[in-house]
């Protein structure tokens, strides 16, 4: 497998919008893999579309990725601002399509309602890989009417691939069923070993399959004993799981929780500490001396 590592940046909580550039450069100095960004509406992330512009802007190799918020999007406007992000970069666009957070503010400003969510991402996939393809698309949907539509310019990469992170059972079936690949977070190696499994079973049942290497996982780590504010988060998040066997604390932990996934299938890896550090130019100079020499 090639074993790839991403960082992920969760926007304002981690540093001032104005040094994300400066994070980048360090990331591509160091041989990083990617640079990750969240979305959310309302908690600081920085919209990835602007920042990731930016970022594709101040670096030459460094691959681009974000958790992006599909529903309460237009397609055809999100397929062309994708596409066109892909070219900027020059074929470095990463993505994970996300259906938003299911706090009731989140929902409330993301402008969907929540039962209304994971349909509008499925009508949505299909008409936005057609106009990647550059196919005219007509569609009268559920959600949306399409006349004519199309985009240019189109993305390098053919295809511009989606992938799919959550747990529950309809999100791993819906990884199986339209996801070119699968990352979930906050989760055991033994968890993943699992819903890997049932995603490749999904595939199948649709007559697909998805690339071995393919399946990723967002990783917390923190520098030393989680504080008690971290571990009730965690709890809050997952309570029936010791929430360090979630986010290893040192970096031995980090390594054999590494090798533990790569074990269950996966590897792609984006890494984030679970509270900011002093300097972050350290912090991640410590890290790619901890985990680079598995990059493969």
């Amino acid at each position: 497998m090639k074993i790839r590592f991403g960082f992920t940046c969760r926007g304002t909580a981690d540093l001032p919008i104005e040094e994300f550039a400066g994070l980048c450069h360090d990331l591509e100095r160091l041989n990083f893999d990617s640079v990750w960004l969240p979305e959310t509406m309302l908690t600081g992330s920085f919209d990835p579309l602007v920042a990731l512009a930016h970022a594709a802007s101040s670096t030459e190799r460094l691959k681009i990725g974000s958790h992006v918020v599909f529903p309460g999007r237009a397609p055809v406007r999100l397929a062309r601002e994708l596409a066109q992000l892909d070219r900027l970069s020059a074929g470095r666009l990463l993505l994970i399509a996300v259906l938003g957070l299911p706090d009731a503010r989140e929902v409330a400003a993301q402008g969907v309602m929540s039962a209304e969510r994971g349909p509008m991402l499925d009508e949505m996939v299909p008409l936005m890989r057609r106009l990647w393809k550059g196919e005219t698309v007509n569609h009268s949907g559920t959600f949306f009417e399409l006349s004519e539509a199309s985009i240019d310019p189109l993305p390098v990469q053919k295809p511009l691939e989606l992938w799919f992170g959550g747990t529950l059972r309809g999100a791993l079936r819906r990884a199986g069923q339209i996801g070119d690949g699968y990352i979930p977070g906050l989760s055991t190696p033994d968890e993943g070993a699992e819903r890997k499994l049932l995603v490749e079973a999904a595939a199948s049942e649709f007559n697909r399959t998805i690339d071995p290497e393919h399946f990723g996982v967002n990783l917390t780590y923190s520098r030393g004993s989680l504080s008690v504010a971290a571990r009730d988060a965690l709890v809050q998040r997952r309570p029936d799981v010791d929430p360090n066997q979630l986010v290893p604390s040192s970096r031995n932990a980090l390594l054999e929780t590494i090798d533990a996934w790569i074990d269950a299938g996966y590897s792609k890896f984006l890494l984030r500490p679970v509270t900011p550090p002093p300097n972050w130019t350290e912090e991640l100079e410590l890290l790619a001396s901890e985990v680079l020499s598995r990059q493969s």
